[in-house]
């Protein structure tokens, strides 16, 4: 996905440095706001990137999954997952690790799965922002 699909707010400013050189530099508003929403969500909980992205009113799940993975290493970045409740590639046992350290629920893996990884039980464990939700601005 090309930083041209990010609210003009979230693309990042680029000065030849790699991307990883950029975490002192100011995060892009958009950014911003949709790393504080990863951290307002509850331990065993998770959001889809889409419902990210409807909670801020702006963007989608690909801007949503774009700033998560710029900048998503500094908060619970496996609470942020795709609606299909498939681990995130790349990351699945590192996430699954936070999964079962914070009970978060999960569907077990069937037989064709591959690498018989579980998915997330999205039904249970998806979280609306409730709680929280009244404070949001």
């Amino acid at each position: 996905m090309s930083e041209q699909s990010l609210p003009d707010a979230a693309r990042p400013e680029y000065t030849g440095d790699p991307p990883s050189d950029h975490a002192d530099a100011a995060l892009p508003e958009y950014a911003e706001r949709v790393l504080e929403v990863a951290e307002l969500i509850p331990r065993g909980r998770v959001m889809t990137y889409g419902d990210v992205a409807e909670w801020l009113e702006e963007g989608g799940p690909r801007q949503v999954g774009r700033v998560m993975a710029l900048y998503g290493g500094a908060v619970p970045w496996w609470r942020v997952v795709r609606a299909d409740g498939v681990l995130l590639p790349g990351h699945e046992l590192r996430a699954l690790g936070h999964y079962r350290a914070e009970g978060t629920p999960l569907k077990a893996a069937s037989r064709a799965a591959e690498g018989h990884l579980p998915r997330l039980d999205m039904r249970r464990a998806r979280w609306d922002g409730g709680e929280r939700a009244e404070g949001h601005t």
